[in-house]
């Protein structure tokens, strides 16, 4: 894997490492009000965020957030609409740079790097940590070309037909669509073309995926299948999702961050921790209304 221009390093740190400064400095910095308690993951981090604003335009959608998101585990973002988690979510991989009269203050680190420092390549940074959508999209091509266009892209130069049949089988979707691999993407039912969409991201090796609601068009038997996918991906890669659905949150994450958004419609995070101890023991009301129904 290539060095994200020269200051990401190509693995974790060790599990016995200690402490991360951003990560001691996250316990020992003035924290937002509701905020009583600052957690942070004991595992190594994949990112660190610290006091991350975003503004589209004069409006500003995020407000001096900050945590740390651990390696290979499930963090679940979640909270009413407009408070600001699919903005969060393309913040990590700079996605939102694409909108045009975007502000971002704050840092967001990866494995140590920040991302939006100007020696940074965004394309780069998107390759590293991929992006499924809330509404499946895969290309109108045909499923083998779904997987290898983006591998192609990036230079890929290896068995293309192994790389598509480990990428299928990571999403398990291959002995659905083994085949027929010439079958348009656009043929297959909703849950299958959002599987493809997540073998067309595995396809690039990336490190990070990020998922923004990506059962929210699909059926319960499909959404099963994509939270038992999630499950099996963990073990190879780190997953962040947003979601509306508690009882998702609940099943597939490791961890949970709840999100509100203050009188001037920004987003501020509210709680962060362990998803058992935040959905049987918020140590926010807030927190508490929101998981069982009061608002929201």
């Amino acid at each position: 894997m290539t060095e994200l221009r020269v200051r990401v390093p190509l693995r974790y740190p060790r599990e016995d490492a200690p402490v991360t400064e951003p990560a001691r400095q996250l316990h020992e910095a003035p924290q937002p009000e509701a905020w009583s308690r600052p957690f942070a993951p004991p595992e190594p981090s994949v990112f660190s965020l610290r006091n991350l604003s975003f503004w589209y335009g004069h409006k500003q959608a995020l407000a001096e957030i900050s945590l740390e998101i651990p390696v290979n585990k499930v963090t679940a973002l979640i909270g009413p609409s407009g408070c600001g988690k699919s903005t969060l979510l393309r913040c990590l991989n700079r996605m939102n740079d694409l909108i045009p009269g975007i502000r971002v203050q704050g840092e967001v680190t990866y494995h140590g790097a920040n991302i939006y420092a100007p020696d940074i390549d965004p394309v780069e940074v998107r390759r590293r940590i991929g992006m499924v959508f809330q509404k499946p999209n895969p290309f109108p091509k045909s499923i083998y070309e779904n997987i290898a266009f983006g591998a192609r892209v990036n230079g890929y130069r290896g068995d293309m037909k192994a790389l598509v049949e480990k990428s299928l089988r990571q999403a398990a979707l291959w002995d659905e669509v083994s085949a027929d691999l010439k079958k348009s993407g656009l043929a297959l039912s909703g849950g299958q073309q959002q599987r493809l969409c997540i073998a067309r991201a595995l396809a690039v090796q990336p490190d990070v995926i990020l998922m923004d609601e990506p059962c929210s068009a699909l059926d319960p038997i499909a959404t099963l299948k994509i939270e038992d996918l999630i499950r099996e991906l963990v073990r190879e890669f780190t997953i962040i999702i947003v979601t509306h659905n508690m009882q998702q949150a609940a099943r597939v994450s490791h961890y949970t961050a709840f999100l509100l958004a203050d009188e001037q419609g920004a987003g501020r995070l509210i709680e962060y921790g362990p998803t058992e101890q935040l959905f049987t023991n918020p140590r926010e009301k807030r927190t508490e209304d929101y998981i069982t129904g009061r608002f929201g």
